[in-house]
């Protein structure tokens, strides 16, 4: 075998490189900052919490080859339940989207892409449900995922739970971006 001089080998290397690199998947938010806290605009409003209970601006790009659709789910894994706390489930959002506006997870889901669902959430209905840890309860964290899925859209019952959607997320995904950041309900 002919030893390539190592110019030769350097240049091979970076055009191969640079070939081989597609763009990451990535969420991004205006409001959510990762390992940020979250504002009171997006704070649950009831059981003992006082935000406003808006559902943050979500942005996602990169999305692999061959997604179909995508989903979004918002979870408290702090939350003294012993499973967690799903805050928002959406998904069947079609491939084309890529973002969901402010204010996107009322509880009719008018303001979301034509076809996308929300599941139900811990707070027993469909929609963004912000965060509201237990009073005095160390600070919480809360995962934004954006998953990129390779169906149009997902099997499910009209009344999944949150968990079961999940589960189907994750054995269609190509691809999870996640944003975390923590609430405090001091």
């Amino acid at each position: 075998m002919r030893r390539m001089p190592w110019i030769a080998a350097l240049v091979w290397f970076a055009v191969t490189s640079a070939a081989s690199k597609t763009p990451a998947f990535k969420l991004e938010s205006p409001v959510i900052k990762p390992g940020g806290t979250i504002d009171a605009q997006q704070v649950f409003h009831g059981m003992g919490c006082d935000g406003q209970n808006v559902s943050p601006e979500l942005k996602w790009s990169g999305a692999p080859a061959g997604t179909k659709s995508f989903a979004i789910t918002v979870y408290d894994p702090d939350a003294p339940t012993g499973s967690g706390w799903w805050h928002w489930v959406v998904y069947d959002i079609p491939a084309s989207s890529t973002a969901l506006d402010s204010g996107a997870g009322t509880s009719d889901g008018a303001k979301l892409p034509a076809g996308a669902k929300q599941g139900r959430t811990d707070f027993g209905s469909p929609g963004f449900g912000g965060p509201c840890p237990p009073k005095g309860d160390k600070p919480h964290h809360y995962i934004f995922t954006v998953y990129a899925l390779k169906v149009d859209r997902l099997d499910a019952p009209g009344d999944a739970t949150a968990a079961m959607l999940s589960y189907m997320m994750r054995a269609n995904k190509l691809a999870a971006a996640t944003i975390t950041a923590t609430y405090q309900n001091k």
